[in-house]
């Protein structure tokens, strides 16, 4: 069997048995088909730890930060554990390899003006800016991932509860609150008149577009850019700067950093205290501003 087709399967597998998302399979297509081409047919039953240090040298020379190579990394090893699990390799030569070190990049976030600004742009009374009115509401409300925001269906809406299901990485789902004002900007977008309806009502998407099918990552990224322009912030600002911005603005009105977690979907509790560190270089900040000593 080619390598080609092993790799094929190693992705079929990930998203039918594991249930990966189609953003994760696509990058890891990318990551092994990069390696392969590295490993220049070499077989896959001959490679050893000093092929995968060869693999990272490399990375490193062409200056790849340490969370991709990170990401790499852990492609490889998924990728050979499963070759060990289909009885192709015997052991596994990138198990012994150590994980760069990552970055740390504190988070860029806006301050509550700044977010202000920014979800009052869509101001025109059309059904497109109600519908991008209702989606910054919701990202700021309930702290969604873009992939999760364009992946709602209507019937994930609890209106009377203030609740919405959300299906997050690895497709879990989570319920999260959605507050009165994202509530109210969310009637106004389903109430106004959409240029065409969604053929299967069943699962309809939440947020259309003008065609009546699911809004694409990409088109809600240009949404966004469209309004930083219009308010003039002069800031690079993404729907996860909206995430960032929910997150730190809960924790410095004083959520636990539990809830905070439950509520962005994170697996890992180290993942949600970098926003503690926002809020603590935010007072050092102020500190070294304000103080006469500092």
């Amino acid at each position: 069997m080619s390598t080609d087709k092993r790799v094929e399967d190693f992705l079929d597998f990930l998203t039918t048995e594991k249930g990966a998302s189609e953003h994760t399979t696509k990058n890891y297509g990318i990551d092994l088909r990069e390696f392969m081409k590295f490993l220049g047919g070499k077989d896959l039953k001959d490679l050893t730890y000093l092929d995968i240090r060869s693999f990272l040298a490399f990375l490193k020379s062409r200056e790849y930060s340490k969370s991709s190579i990170s990401r790499k990394l852990a492609c490889l090893r998924s990728f050979f554990k499963y070759l060990i699990r289909e009885n192709i390799l015997s052991q596994n030569p990138a198990a012994g390899i150590a994980t760069p070190k990552k970055e740390k990049h504190l988070p860029s976030f806006l301050n509550p003006d700044e977010v202000t600004k920014l979800l009052d742009a869509p101001a025109k009374n059309c059904w497109e800016e109600k519908r991008d009115k209702a989606i910054l509401e919701m990202f700021y409300s309930s702290g969604l991932r873009v992939s999760e925001l364009v992946g709602l269906n209507h019937d994930d809406l609890d209106f009377f509860g203030g609740l919405v299901r959300v299906r997050g990485k690895g497709k879990k789902e989570r319920i999260v609150p959605v507050g009165q004002v994202a509530l109210q900007h969310l009637r106004a977008y389903l109430d106004a008149k959409s240029p065409k309806e969604a053929v299967n009502t069943l699962k309809k998407p939440l947020f259309m577009s003008r065609l009546g099918g699911r809004l694409t990552d990409r088109s809600v990224r240009r949404m966004i850019l469209k309004y930083v322009k219009r308010t003039g912030l002069g800031k690079e600002i993404s729907p996860h700067t909206l995430r960032h911005s929910f997150a730190t603005h809960m924790l410095d009105r004083g959520a636990d950093l539990r809830s905070v977690q439950e509520l962005l979907g994170h697996a890992n509790l180290s993942t949600t205290q970098i926003y503690t560190h926002v809020s603590t270089q935010r007072l050092k900040d102020a500190y070294a501003t304000a103080h006469p000593r500092a």
